[in-house]
């Protein structure tokens, strides 16, 4: 179970990096100058939070921080609140990776918060 444990860990910090970056790259590579709904304040504002909250997170479980579980589920909710609106969109190739990402990375946090819980209920 523990090594389970350390591979969700690994996994967890590994798709939270990868969130980080792909929302700060397209928010302000791609949405800002494309302009347009895109660019409105809410959808940037909402894409920032989550690089930083993703990136807060992965720092958390990188140096062993017990409080990570909160940091987890605090970026499971940015995470999917962020794909929410990266899908709203349409079809739009570039903000459906976005989203898709997101998501991998949500699913991933809310294990990892959801192993902390389990593990501090048990001392």
């Amino acid at each position: 179970m523990a090594q389970s444990n350390a591979q969700d860990l690994e996994q967890c910090i590994d798709n939270c990096q990868q969130c980080h970056e792909i929302c700060l790259r397209t928010a302000l590579t791609y949405c800002l100058p494309k302009g347009g709904r895109h660019a409105e304040a809410s959808h940037i504002r909402l894409m920032l939070d989550c690089a930083e909250i993703c990136e807060t997170s992965a720092n958390f479980m990188i140096r062993g921080s017990e409080l990570h579980r909160l940091t987890c589920g605090a970026c499971a909710e940015v995470c999917d609140r962020c794909a929410e609106d990266c899908e709203r969109m349409g079809d739009d190739e570039t903000m459906r990776r976005c989203a898709e990402t997101c998501r991998r990375c949500a699913q991933s946090c809310n294990r990892m918060a959801g192993h902390a819980l389990a593990g501090a209920g048990a001392r």
